[in-house]
């Protein structure tokens, strides 16, 4: 394949300064732009098999090629990069825990639940992940993907490893039933502190593993937090902020990033003031104006459109990409984008046009009155 990226350099460093100055709460030539396409959309949009794709590395390279060569030539958003990497897609959970995965034809893999009561919780015991197989594999694996690249001569960077896993409520929502966690959040607490505080040191041996095989100390973290938007903020400073705010504390120094689904709105003061968020993906179901309102100036918001925006035609789209620009884009610090992933079953010819459409009406200053309230 031909995909070279050196061919985008200019329009790489143009995306990334915008994306400094955006993130310095200032205002650059128009809003930067970053849509969340990866596997599952590229193997939609190229006729591939999402199944297959996760456990065939000739197909992940070939689909993670295609699709962001795409990306650079039909949906050219503010991204700064491009590289293949392993993906082993939502299972880390389940192989750190040495959970079965469901591999069902036509969809991505799934964990099948370990934790159904409280003996469950208690037997539950923390691997190290230098040693655990299964870890390991996942890591082997990395490198005959990086091999694998470097012999078809592709020239980007390549490999990947074992990323870890969610942080504790996430994770427990990884290993059973989230109805189960939140219910024993409210009448099982010590249990579920006992399965936390597990899931916990679980995290950190994880990132300890990756430093210590990198050879790099921690400073900058994201977490991946999908669960938080179901439980109400007292409950989540009761039992998932200690958690939470710990990992900040002792990996992100220098940044401190966050993915949550939403609704999060409930949320967003705390992740501001009190948790120090330098940058979030607010989710596609968190309204940008509460984002904004409780944010702005500490924390840089990415999102404001859902995918539910965007499996229709660009007409469909346009009043939502109107009202993200126009509340969220006023003194910098915003970067539109789909929250979260972009869905297979997005619509790309109005994926393009809305990127397209942003940079029109995105540009500095912004016009007053575009869009609902």
């Amino acid at each position: 394949m031909s995909f070279d990226i050196e061919r985008y350099r200019s329009r790489i460093e143009e995306s990334r300064r915008r994306i400094e100055i955006a993130s310095r709460f200032e205002e650059p030539d128009r809003v930067p732009i970053a849509i969340s396409v990866a596997g599952s959309f590229y193997c939609a949009l190229l006729g591939y098999d999402i199944g297959t794709y996760y456990t065939d590395l000739d197909q992940q390279i070939d689909v993670q090629l295609r699709g962001q060569e795409w990306a650079f030539e039909a949906l050219q958003d503010d991204r700064t990069g491009a590289a293949i990497h392993l993906d082993i897609g939502p299972v880390a959970e389940g192989i750190l825990f040495d959970c079965e995965i469901v591999r069902p034809k036509g969809t991505s893999p799934w964990i099948a639940h370990r934790i159904h009561d409280i003996p469950d919780i208690e037997r539950l015991e923390v691997p190290d992940p230098a040693t655990h197989p299964g870890v390991q594999e996942v890591y082997r694996r990395g490198e005959q993907l990086r091999a694998e690249v470097e012999r078809r001569g592709i020239r980007l960077p390549a490999g990947g490893g074992f990323g870890g896993i969610h942080p504790p409520l996430s994770a427990a929502c990884a290993l059973a039933d989230p109805a189960l966690i939140y219910e024993w959040m409210y009448t099982e607490p010590a249990w579920i502190k006992v399965l936390f505080d597990k899931l916990f040191e679980a995290y950190c041996r994880c990132v300890d593993h990756n430093a210590e095989r990198s050879g790099h100390a921690v400073e900058s973290i994201g977490l991946c937090d999908d669960n938080s938007a179901f439980v109400s903020n007292e409950m989540y400073r009761k039992s998932v902020y200690p958690y939470n705010k710990a990992i900040y504390d002792r990996y992100g120094a220098k940044g401190r990033y966050l993915h949550a689904d939403g609704p999060n709105d409930h949320h967003f003061a705390m992740y501001a003031d009190d948790m120090k968020i330098t940058r979030m993906d607010i989710g596609g179901f968190s309204d940008i104006a509460a984002a904004k309102a409780a944010m702005h100036g500490k924390t840089v918001i990415s999102g404001g459109l859902n995918c539910r925006d965007l499996y229709g035609d660009f007409e469909s789209a346009r009043p939502a990409v109107d009202r993200a620009i126009r509340i969220g884009a006023p003194g910098g610090g915003y970067i539109l984008a789909v929250g979260g992933e972009t869905y297979a079953g997005v619509n790309p010819d109005t994926l393009v046009r809305v990127v397209e459409y942003a940079k029109q009406i995105g540009r500095y200053p912004i016009a007053a009155g575009r869009g609902s309230s």
